[in-house]
């Protein structure tokens, strides 16, 4: 880079972090969502960054963006620093907040969090709502929380170190058709009835453990998995508004998830075996245990329930870990 080796330049931290939020969607909007600010705000500290440095960081292109040379060899020592300024502002924190990663507000994680917080009224917890392209899992390996609810299982990154894994939910899943679906008069389905179907999933269209896995029910089934984006978006409510119009896709839902009511929608049982997303708790293991965090952990580890492994179908790298 054009820096002079004599000249100490200060990062400005908030920069640091829109640079390694555009690295990790790809896209200045995504990363404008994921940081919960404009995208102008992210393109200002973007070229604040890189002028700074004297040095481009990324090559804009159609659609998305991609690192340079320069921005690839500072990406590491960018989540270095990240990481070690967060760990800074925690360690002198007044108040010990636990900050617990959800997959998003309607997912069985976050229902799973608030009956726990009502339980524990006192609790000091903060939920951080993630999404498809930036999971629960990726926040607690990069330090981002403490804790988070997550498929513990993905062989292209697995899990470091530090990071501590107990089952936690078995989210089974249910089909979800249109009342003109040739289905939908169905008491229920066999695994081996999905076979043929092509069910929409947009939110497994992302590099990630949930893309993962709906890739191994697809190996395991049959079913053909569309991820493709609608221009209504990947919520809840625009997936359930086209499949209750559609006679030929389907989709998921997990017993534990609240998905949106639609009176065109029809929810069917999946049973021999019923397909159950396997999620674990996951921690960062750290020299000071967080004052917060064995309550949780007791609270999960009590209320799971190891016996309905044996009738449900989870990726096989999965099974270990919820069969204990």
């Amino acid at each position: 880079m054009d820096v002079d080796a004599g000249v100490r330049v200060d990062l400005d931290l908030s920069a640091v972090r829109a640079m390694i939020a555009v690295s990790d969607e790809g896209q200045f909007g995504l990363a404008a969502s994921a940081l919960g600010i404009s995208q102008q705000a992210v393109s200002k500290r973007i070229a604040k960054l890189e002028g700074q440095l004297g040095a481009q960081l990324f090559e804009r292109r159609i659609g998305n963006v991609a690192l340079t040379a320069h921005g690839a060899r500072l990406l590491p020592h960018a989540r270095s620093v990240l990481a070690s300024a967060d760990a800074a502002i925690a360690a002198v924190r007044d108040a010990q907040v636990l900050r617990v990663a959800v997959h998003g507000a309607q997912i069985a994680d976050a229902n799973l969090m608030r009956f726990y917080l009502e339980k524990h009224p006192d609790a000091e917890v903060e939920l951080i709502m993630m999404g498809p392209s930036t999971t629960s899992r990726s926040a607690v390996i990069d330090c981002r929380v403490d804790v988070a609810f997550a498929r513990a299982h993905w062989h292209t990154r697995p899990l470091p170190a530090y990071v501590t894994a107990t089952p936690a939910y078995l989210d089974a899943l249910h089909l979800l058709v249109g009342n003109g679906h040739p289905l939908a008069g169905r008491d229920q389905v066999e695994l081996d009835d999905l076979d043929g179907l092509t069910a929409w999933v947009p939110g497994a269209g992302f590099d990630s453990e949930v893309g993962d896995f709906y890739g191994r029910l697809s190996e395991s089934c049959g079913i053909t998995i569309n991820t493709e984006r609608h221009p209504g978006g990947i919520g809840f409510a625009n997936i359930i508004d086209r499949i209750a119009d559609s006679t030929t896709l389907v989709t998921f839902g997990g017993a534990g998830t609240t998905t949106p009511w639609h009176p065109n929608i029809r929810r069917i049982p999946i049973v021999n075996p019923t397909p159950a997303y396997p999620m674990a708790l996951l921690w960062r293991e750290t020299i000071t245990p967080h004052p917060q965090l064995s309550s949780l952990i007791d609270f999960v580890t009590g209320s799971y329930n190891g016996n309905a492994v044996s009738a449900t179908w989870i990726p096989e790298p999965d099974r270990a870990l919820f069969a204990r």
